[in-house]
């Protein structure tokens, strides 16, 4: 698995230094690859602050995700944030109000990181995915995983969103996060416990995401799990320290 991380680590280093391809105005073309008639772009041509990359992400139409989503959503935090957390993508509530773990979900990490001595604040938030994929059932719209493909393509985002900030640490919430970070399907298991090195200086720690804790019907064992994950986030609060 280390070996997968530096040569996942290494790919993105080569991909900040020539980009693939940013997003394109919002069309209702039905194709899933980018336009034939839009430019490559190098690192030059990439969204040079998080604003620019944020308004970006909203007129992203790189895979079939946006036609149903309300709006992309771009991370939120301080560039000068050391620590990023990656999730899966944005569920109901993101796609509605624009921002990242706003949703139950993002309420119940909110009290893991004050348990765990972080402030959100100082956090760089974000998601793997930047629209949401749901199916509707009646009046809700019910959330569907992001496949592979998604993630990969989306992982132009999440590259340029590191490149901009440059967290001392990431802390991957979930499978999906962890594959938009290495570019390889890996077990949260075999990852959990300890921080990886990432190409670059940056180290990695793995964890699960919060909805996981949230779907538990067994009591007990949530509240076992919900003390693993803070026990996660703590770790990577001392790692900074």
């Amino acid at each position: 698995m280390a070996a997968v991380l530096r040569s996942a680590s290494i790919a993105f280093q080569e991909r900040k230094r020539a980009a693939a391809v940013s997003g394109t105005t919002r069309t209702e073309t039905e194709s899933t690859r980018v336009p034939e008639d839009q430019p490559s772009a190098d690192a030059s041509d990439a969204p040079a602050t998080l604003s620019a990359l944020a308004a970006a992400v909203d007129r992203c139409t790189r895979c079939p995700l946006y036609r149903h989503a309300t709006q992309g959503v771009a991370g939120e935090g301080p560039k000068s944030a050391r620590i990023m957390l990656i999730g899966e993508q944005p569920g109901d509530q993101e796609d509605r109000q624009g921002r990242p773990f706003v949703g139950p979900a993002g309420r119940l990490l909110d009290a893991a990181l004050d348990e765990a001595g972080l402030d959100r604040r100082r956090l760089f938030l974000t998601n793997a995915v930047k629209h949401f994929k749901f199916t509707p059932r009646g009046k809700r719209r019910l959330h569907q995983t992001p496949t592979t493909g998604e993630v990969d393509i989306c992982r132009w985002w999440l590259d340029r969103e590191r490149a901009l900030v440059q967290p001392d640490l990431i802390v991957t919430l979930g499978a999906t996060a962890l594959r938009g970070v290495t570019g390889k399907s890996a077990s949260i298991r075999s990852m959990r416990g300890h921080a990886v090195e990432l190409e670059g200086g940056a180290r990695l720690v793995a964890t699960v995401h919060p909805s996981f804790l949230l779907r538990m019907p067994d009591r007990e064992r949530a509240a076992q799990e919900r003390t693993a994950f803070v026990a996660d986030l703590v770790r990577a609060r001392t790692l900074l320290a």
